[in-house]
């Protein structure tokens, strides 16, 4: 490792998120003595199969589809927050709090919003926890594609949609830091236990690479108190490929159960 690239581009609002991960990632490579080259774009994709690749966070579903064999996996987070703990967190599944249905079967053949395709939090669990109330292959009449957890709770809150399965690391962050953003929502069920979001480097790190960025990130996080506490992360624990096999369980699971896709 002689430089590369280092972003965390999964969860960056509130703002103050935003700047507790420049802090430190900018502490972890002064840690690593490597020079940080700038990501050129907010292009996840691009950015996680680059080549000079250092660190970055990516989706659990992508890792072990898009991703697979193409990363190096180095971690995940020991979140300390209300939905999520111990290398683990879940989708909440968020209706609008004057919509009358009290159940998820209710929700048949309503609305649904999912952030991305590709998503684990927005799509894999939420089909995954949808899947026992289809009929004939579906469970939603239309489903909207909104670009983002916080796009599909805003779209909630116009009524654009009825039900979408959000991240709950990301829900946990809004509800300290910009509760207006849930105003008007409420959790109608949660999904299944998921490992949290994997933080990756490029294929060509070994696995003492990784564990050194690993201990880099700890060490940052015992070195800055206040951004530790702003993440909401404890540690970054060791992770294996086979930690993120649930994900592809819980598809099959849907498909099995007759919801092979949501849209």
């Amino acid at each position: 490792m002689t430089h590369g690239f280092a972003a965390l581009l999964m969860y960056t609002a509130p703002d103050r998120l935003r700047a507790a991960n420049e802090a430190w990632l900018t502490r972890i490579v002064q840690l690593l003595g490597i020079p940080r080259d700038p990501a050129a774009d907010d292009e996840l994709m691009p950015l996680w199969l680059s080549s000079d690749l250092l660190l970055s966070q990516t989706c659990g579903y992508p890792l072990m589809t898009a991703l697979r064999g193409k990363v190096r996996l180095i971690g995940r987070p020991d979140y300390r927050l209300p939905h999520s703990a111990d290398g683990s967190h879940c989708s909440l599944l968020l209706a609008r709090a004057d919509d009358p249905r009290s159940g998820l079967e209710a929700f048949r053949g309503s609305h649904g919003l999912i952030n991305n395709s590709d998503s684990n939090s927005g799509m894999n669990l939420f089909r995954h926890r949808l899947a026992p109330f289809q009929r004939d292959g579906r469970f939603f009449h239309t489903v909207s594609l909104t670009g983002g957890h916080r796009e599909s709770m805003r779209w909630l809150r116009e009524g654009r949609g009825d039900l979408a399965a959000v991240d709950s690391v990301t829900y946990d962050y809004l509800a300290r830091d910009a509760s207006a953003e849930l105003y008007g929502l409420r959790i109608i069920g949660r999904s299944a236990s998921s490992p949290t979001l994997p933080y990756i480097g490029a294929v060509s790190l070994d696995a003492d690479d990784a564990e050194r960025i690993r201990h880099g990130m700890n060490q940052a996080l015992k070195e800055l108190p206040e951004v530790a506490a702003t993440l909401a992360i404890r540690s970054v624990m060791p992770a294996r490929e086979e930690d993120y096999q649930v994900l592809l369980d819980y598809q099959c699971e849907a498909e099995a159960m007759g919801l092979p896709v949501l849209i």
